[in-house]
């Protein structure tokens, strides 16, 4: 299992970790899709999902997320279940982003504004950061899939998450946005905010992991740190797919 803290990563005083998953089940329509996960994430930096299609990443995620709620079992996180207090310290991006019908900026306006201070002077920052000040009164609906990923992603830090989670943010963008979106997880995770990230993209893991947790048929496989998974991992089913071969 992965070490509590990975290396070169800043420490928070705050922080959700751990979360436990223990005896995690999900159906629907008469079908078992999670089964009976048992795990538990203590590792600052990024855990990468991993698994081929269908394996239950995507599905997972929301049910870490509190955005469905298991058949069975329990998701506890800091030892606390999970509940409306828990959540608003998580935020999650999808692969399709999610935006208002509204400017670039008014996208973070609707989220900064509320929560007090001087919104805007932070808002300008995570434009800036995200790369999109130029485009800050456009219509979010007009921008490209990439930035709009990025925007969706801008939006999500705004709330100072302690976990980030993101469910394959990359899978229908440009090369140049998913470098940018990249560079910016590798910086938020140096400020030690938690990421959950699910992915296909086996160079994109290589890339990100610190660890990574296998996913086949609604099940966890394993869970090991990303040298122990890329170098030996320890099923069949996760050679196979490191491999590119197909997994059934």
């Amino acid at each position: 299992m992965p070490d509590a803290c990975s290396p070169a990563v800043t420490s928070r005083v705050e922080s959700l970790l751990p979360l436990e998953v223990v005896g995690l089940s999900y159906f629907a329509g008469g079908e078992k899709l999670l089964d009976d996960i048992n795990l538990t994430i203590e590792s600052a930096g990024i855990s990468v999902i991993m698994g081929p299609n269908g394996a239950g990443k995507s599905l997972f995620l929301r049910l870490v997320h509190g955005m469905l709620t298991p058949g069975c079992g329990e998701i506890r996180w800091r030892r606390k279940s999970l509940d409306l207090a828990v959540r608003r310290h998580q935020a999650l991006v999808f692969q399709k982003p999610v935006l208002m019908r509204r400017s670039v900026a008014a996208n973070l306006d609707f989220v900064l504004k509320p929560r007090g201070g001087d919104y805007r002077q932070r808002r300008d920052q995570l434009l800036r950061q995200a790369g999109l000040s130029a485009q800050r009164d456009r219509p979010a609906r007009l921008l490209s899939g990439g930035e709009q990923q990025k925007l969706a992603l801008a939006r999500a830090l705004s709330t100072e998450p302690l976990v980030l989670m993101l469910d394959e943010p990359c899978a229908s963008i440009d090369a140049a946005s998913t470098l940018q979106i990249e560079d910016r997880l590798l910086q938020v995770r140096k400020r030690g905010v938690k990421i959950l990230l699910v992915t296909h993209d086996i160079g994109q893991a290589r890339r990100l992991a610190d660890d990574v947790v296998f996913m086949h048929n609604g099940r966890v496989l394993e869970y090991s740190t990303a040298p122990e998974f890329f170098e030996a991992p320890s099923s069949p089913e996760a050679k196979a797919y490191l491999e590119g071969r197909i997994v059934i």
